[in-house]
């Protein structure tokens, strides 16, 4: 085995730990944002409830 097939070979396999830790990465990122989006699309229901709810009854034929 030469020198450039043993470099080659720990290129790619260095390729390859830096695209799974990447892809890991992204995940961990996308996953925090989608907490962070359900958090905020939880509250903002909450803190709007309907003015009429409850209050007036339209009743049109």
């Amino acid at each position: 085995m030469d020198i450039s097939s043993m470099v080659n070979t720990q290129t790619n396999k260095l390729q390859h730990t830096v695209s799974l830790s990447l892809m890991q990465s992204t995940l961990s990122t996308q996953a925090a944002q989608s907490m962070k989006m359900l958090e905020a699309l939880d509250s903002a229901a909450q803190e709007a409830p309907h003015p009429y709810a409850g209050k007036r009854v339209d009743v049109s034929v």
